[in-house]
């Protein structure tokens, strides 16, 4: 298959089987957990649900990323809680904040935003990278994560790599011709989309839900989240 024929198979039928599957594979694993129910509440409540979740997502969201002390986060790991960071964030900044995936967006959804200059996603772009690199040799070297670690992770984590170096590498039309480099990017992130609801990529769905929960368990009990 040539680099055409393979950038408008990446691009077309690949991808949208891809994007299909991981919707409604998501959507199954959401639908298996709601299934599972809520336990019913027995106890009278000493504080407040909804105060709880809103406590919970502002220290998730805006507390905790910033103030690593407070829970001595930076102290117990600190290659950890800033390469994650900085990974989590070159993410959303360059899938939803870049130009490119934007446009994306756009015509999946119709929905569109402002978005950020290319120098600065394309320098976030590199951050996440190195955070990547960083974070794959401390799994390899830290003795308690190099136990708990299996082909899962280290799958998960090369699903993720190969579509940000490969669309690093496009922007900057590093060492392969611009055609073949846009079809291993596409072929990349065709492949993560089907890894992602397999995987413990899929958290990033749970998390509010999660947050959520916690939230409200807390809060109920009258207890600091």
């Amino acid at each position: 298959m040539n680099p055409q024929a393979m950038l408008e198979f990446a691009r077309g039928p690949f991808f949208y089987a891809s994007l299909l599957f991981m919707i409604f594979g998501l959507a199954y694993r959401l639908f298996t957990v709601i299934s599972l129910g809520w336990s019913k509440d027995r106890v009278p409540d000493k504080g407040s649900k909804a105060g709880g979740v809103v406590m919970s997502f502002l220290k998730g969201i805006l507390i905790w990323p910033f103030i690593p002390w407070v829970k001595n986060t930076f102290n117990r790991n600190p290659l950890i809680y800033i390469g994650g960071g900085l990974f989590h964030l070159a993410l959303f900044v360059v899938i939803i904040l870049g130009t490119p995936h934007m446009l994306v967006w756009k015509s999946l959804t119709g929905l569109h935003w402002a978005t950020l200059p290319l120098p600065i996603v394309d320098w976030m772009a590199a951050v996440g990278i190195i955070a990547m690199i960083l974070l794959l040799i401390n799994r390899r070297i830290n003795p308690v994560l190099k136990l708990i670690s299996g082909p899962a992770e280290f799958l998960s984590w090369l699903f993720v790599f190969l579509p940000m170096v490969t669309g690093y590498m496009m922007t900057h039309h590093l060492w392969l011709p611009y055609e073949n480099l846009y079809a291993l990017h596409m072929l990349s992130v065709d492949v993560m989309m089907i890894w992602i609801p397999l995987s413990r990529i899929s958290h990033f769905i749970f998390y509010f839900f999660a947050r959520a929960i916690h939230g409200a368990e807390f809060g109920k009990r009258g207890v600091a989240v």
